[in-house]
């Protein structure tokens, strides 16, 4: 039976949010910073027990909440959750780069971590003596590092870049490199965060083949943050979900995916305002509701195949007035993806109602954001809201080993046509 390997209990951790006062001056200098902290000092030591008051300066924010987990070796684990999840808390805390506020965890084993990109290298020193540094940091001798040196680097295609200091590196470069070192370098546990979205899709395909392959091989324990479901799905037997620091569910990763998108969906893909007085919008007009919902009506989950229709409601406080929409779609990296404008017509008073149709196999997976624009006479913006909503639109079930990054900002289905012309004669090779 597989040994444990990491054992956490009731794990928590705190952060100290400040806020500014509207009184405060937006900037102290020296001084004020050094006398205050000889006067909280003084405090402490003249009433050291003295009870805290207060401080509406401050915010305690919980980044996890009593969190508790088994995992075995040879485990592949698949983190989720939202953004602000508490997910890359939970990785920090494992690669013991942060402590945690309260409870525990035992880690038995050589830990690697690729959580940031620079995480771990020198930014002066080149990228051969990185490789060297890393390994050294890992607790591997010079010998050890050197029979895997030839490796590491065939695998980063980093050759011509090799002792040229990686603060010289372009993101991709950096990355190909720390995940090298981070999967060749012998760990027995290996933590992988989002930080893969940063190469390209041929090397995100490298990466996930050699992370199946270091887990099923070695039997070593992988942990895996994605967004990517299909990746998640594909490449870890367990899925732990997270959200605002509390862990949700842990299981199957069809089961916790299908739970996860399915709320996920369910809360975040419409927005409404009842109260018109405080509405988005001005004495002209103002929203009521905006939505994005599968055309198919089958599921609430927004695959890349499902037509959508975008639904936008809004209160018209002006007669007759000859109004449109105008509906821009982002990406999560504020690419226009595109832009399109509804017919021009006379708009009488009250609740007016207006529908995008958005065909499947048209955007690519990933998030994406809505800027709404009502326009008067099509040149006159009444009112212009970016961010009004947001929603996933999630990858498919692919055939084969390639779970990575489809490349793009669309994602259409184009028609193919495919013939068999001749026989290739085999003695011209």
């Amino acid at each position: 039976m597989p040994e444990i390997v990491i054992q956490v209990e009731n794990l928590s951790k705190k952060y100290l949010i400040k806020h500014n006062q509207e009184h405060q001056s937006r900037y102290k200098s020296l001084r004020d910073t050094l006398s205050d902290g000889v006067k909280s000092l003084g405090k402490k030591l003249l009433k050291p027990s003295a009870k805290e008051i207060y401080n509406p300066k401050h915010e305690d924010f919980w980044a996890l909440k009593d969190i508790s987990f088994e995992i075995k070796q040879g485990d592949r684990v698949g983190i989720i959750g939202r953004n602000g999840a508490g997910k890359s808390t939970l990785l920090k805390i494992l690669s013991r780069i942060t402590e945690p506020s309260t409870g525990s965890i035992s880690i038995k084993g050589r830990v690697a971590s690729l959580l940031e990109v620079g995480t771990g290298f020198h930014p002066e020193l080149t990228g051969r003596e990185n490789i060297y540094l890393n390994g050294a940091i890992l607790g591997m001798s010079k010998t050890e590092i050197k029979n895997k040196f030839d490796e590491i680097v065939a695998f980063a295609e980093v050759e011509r870049f090799l002792d040229t200091p990686v603060k010289r590196y372009s993101s991709g470069m950096y990355v190909r490199l720390a995940f090298a070192v981070a999967a060749h370098l012998e760990p027995e546990i290996l933590i992988v965060d989002e930080v893969l979205a940063v190469g390209d899709a041929q090397f995100q395909k490298k990466c996930l083949g050699k992370m199946s392959e270091v887990s099923d091989k070695s039997d070593k324990t992988v942990f895996f943050v994605s967004h990517n479901m299909t990746a998640v799905q594909s490449l870890c037997d367990r899925v732990i979900w997270l959200n605002s620091g509390s862990l949700i569910k842990d299981g199957h990763p069809k089961t916790v995916i299908s739970n996860y998108l399915n709320d996920y969906s369910s809360s975040s893909n419409e927005e409404i305002w009842d109260d018109i007085s405080k509405a988005p919008g001005n004495d002209q007009v103002r929203l009521h509701r905006v939505a994005v919902i599968p055309e198919d009506g089958i599921s609430d989950v927004i695959k890349v195949d499902t037509p959508i229709r975008v639904e936008f409601e809004y209160w018209n406080f002006s007669p007759d007035a000859q109004l449109n929409f105008s509906f821009t779609l982002y990406d999560i990296q504020d690419i226009c993806i595109f832009n399109s404008i509804s017919p021009m017509r006379k708009t009488p008073l009250g609740l007016i109602r207006g529908v995008c149709y958005i065909p499947g196999h048209l955007l690519n997976d990933g998030t994406y954001k809505i800027k709404l624009l009502i326009v008067k006479e099509t040149s006159v913006v009444l009112f212009g809201q970016d961010n009004v909503l947001t929603f996933d639109v999630n990858d498919l079930p692919r055939e084969g080993a390639w779970h990575g990054k489809w490349v793009g900002a669309v994602r259409p289905n184009l028609k193919w046509e495919l013939e068999f012309k001749s026989e290739v004669n085999s003695s011209v090779f």
